[in-house]
Parts: C-alpha cells; sequence; structure tokens
C-alpha cells in the first residue's frame, strides 16, 4: 500500500468466488477502483466465499484484475475466516433482544399474506410473536426434517433511507431480514455490514440492483453501533433482451473475451463507451485512463447493453 492511502477511509469489491467474472462484474470492480482512487481512499478486495464458491476462482478473479493494472492495497479479507465476527454482531443483536427464530420455508413465505405497504418478497412477520410452546412445536417439526430455524432480525419495519451518489435519496421499507440461515450460514446484509465497519469501507460503490439493500444495511450498521458508509450504486450490464447480463449470454467474461482476440485496450475502450465517455479526451487503454477520464457526477444512471463479438 502506498503512502498516499495509508490510514484513509477505503471502498472495495467483493465478488463472490464462484467462477469468472463477466465483464459487468468486472465493470463494477473497475469502478470501485477509479471512485478510490479519484477520492484518496484505499482500495481493498473482499472474498465472499460464505456460499458459492468454485475452486481456483478467487485466485483467478485477482489475477484478472492484476492484468488490468489493478492490484488492491492490502491482502483480502476472506469470510469464511471471519464467523466468530459475524458470531458476536449477532450476539449483541440477541443482547439487545433484536433475534428471533424464523421456522417458514420460502414457500411458507410467499404463501403468507403481505403486511400492509411491503414490498413485495418482505417477510410477513409470521414467527415474531409465537409463544414458546409454538416456538418449541416449531423446532421439533424441523428438526424431524433434519433442519434449524433461522434467525431474524426484529426491525422496525418502517421506511429507511440513504443517499445515493448518483441515485439520490434510496428508500425501503425495512423487514425482519435473516441474520443467519437455517443452515448455519450467516446472511449477506450481517456479513457486509461487520466487514465493512472492521476494514474502514467508508464508501460502497457497487451494482445499482443492491441499491434496495443499502437502507437495510444503514439500519442494521445503526443497531450494531457501526459506522454508515456513503453509497455509490452504478448502472448495471444487461444483455440484448434487456437482463442482467450472465455467463449464459455468450462471450461475457474476461478469459472468453481474451480468446476471441480482444485486448485490454479493448476493454477499456468498452468501458469508456459503456460509461458515455467516448469522445472525452483519448482513448481509454488502461485503468490509468480510467482514473482519469471518469467524471461521476456526469456518469449515466441507465444501464447499458452487452453484444458479445462475433464468433461467440
Amino acid at each position: 500500500m502506498t503512502e498516499r492511502h495509508r490510514g484513509s477511509g477505503a471502498g472495495r469489491f467483493a465478488p463472490s468466488p464462484s467462477g469468472d467474472l463477466h465483464i459487468g462484474n468486472i465493470r463494477s470492480g473497475l469502478l470501485s477502483y477509479v471512485r478510490a482512487r479519484q477520492t484518496g481512499r484505499r482500495f481493498l478486495w473482499r472474498i465472499e466465499d460464505l456460499d458459492r464458491v468454485k475452486t481456483g476462482a478467487a485466485d483467478s478473479q485477482l489475477q484478472v484484475f492484476g492484468e488490468l493494472g489493478v492490484v488492491p492495497d492490502e491482502a483480502p479479507l476472506v469470510q469464511s475466516e471471519r464467523t466468530a465476527e459475524y458470531a458476536a454482531a449477532l450476539a449483541k443483536l440477541e443482547a439487545d433482544g433484536l433475534v428471533y427464530e424464523c421456522y417458514c420455508s420460502r414457500k411458507d413465505i410467499a404463501q403468507a399474506p403481505s403486511a400492509p405497504h411491503a414490498p413485495p418478497g418482505a417477510y410477513p412477520g409470521t414467527c415474531r410473536r409465537l409463544g414458546e410452546e409454538e416456538r418449541e412445536s416449531a423446532r421439533l417439526r424441523l428438526e424431524a426434517n433434519d433442519r434449524r430455524p433461522a434467525l431474524r432480525l426484529r426491525a422496525d419495519n418502517r421506511v429507511h433511507s440513504i443517499d445515493d451518489a448518483l441515485l439520490g435519496r434510496v428508500e425501503a421499507v425495512v423487514d425482519d431480514l435473516v441474520l443467519r440461515r437455517g443452515d448455519g450460514v450467516f446472511a449477506y446484509n450481517l456479513t457486509v455490514v461487520v466487514d465493512d465497519a472492521a476494514t474502514g469501507i467508508d464508501e460502497v460503490l457497487r451494482g445499482d440492483d443492491l441499491a434496495s439493500s443499502a437502507p437495510r444495511q444503514a439500519y442494521l450498521a445503526r443497531l450494531l453501533g457501526l459506522p454508515e458508509p456513503g453509497w455509490v450504486h452504478v448502472p448495471l450490464v444487461l444483455n440484448e433482451g434487456g437482463q442482467r447480463l450472465a455467463k449464459r449470454d455468450g462471450a461475457v467474461t474476461y478469459q472468453q473475451l481474451r480468446g476471441l482476440g480482444w485486448t485490454n485496450a479493448d476493454l477499456f475502450a468498452w468501458m469508456q463507451q459503456s460509461l458515455g465517455f467516448a469522445g472525452d479526451g483519448g482513448p481509454w487503454r488502461s485503468v490509468d485512463d480510467m482514473v482519469s477520464g471518469i467524471d461521476f457526477a456526469r456518469t449515466s444512471t441507465t444501464p447499458t447493453v452487452f453484444i458479445p463479438p462475433a464468433g461467440s
């Protein structure tokens, strides 16, 4: 890490090591790096390996970014090595009376009537007010099927908001979100809040499909007595059908594009075009060109479409 970034706040990229990154993932990661460099923050990397993991994927992802000129300022944080920290955060919430067992399956939740004004998919509070006798009966029912209850946050179920550098005010109802799943895996919303605070992340840049999660995470940070970061939610990369880009859409990963003859200069030229900066100065050929060429105040908030090159 350079002296210039030592002790400052930080931004981060936190991919799941479930396979090769597609160009939309890479764009978000590069934007995280650019934003960190433009604002004098450290750029950190987190390996979110509590769920889907493909052997070798984490190292491959880091190697791709290294070839693109991006190296994290510190060794990556690995979530599977931090379960004690997540358990401690959960214990604090439990001590504050903010955790309860949930015995519902996904089907149960989907079929339950929604609470008034709650967004689609919000937890309806089925298990929130069960008596102890009802809870014990539900535990035994799950045990008979080799299952365990999930643990949920006893939220206030009100609208909370965050201010986003690109989207402005983002509001969402914070429902009784899962903190630890029935299989014992700590849930995403808890782990990211704990990890961001522990590593000094004071601004989160990520895809805007996660914008609605930001009020939840800010609320949870307040309950845990942790600082709330700033937010920058950038538009997604979509396929020709207007859906979120996926690996089934053709040659969309770095490795596939290189196999079809793309150079890094080609990749950065596409980044320049997709972000709306084509024609601004010279063509981007490196990540340093991105750092000097991006003006976040002028960045589009609409998604871009990636069309895989011919031959894919």
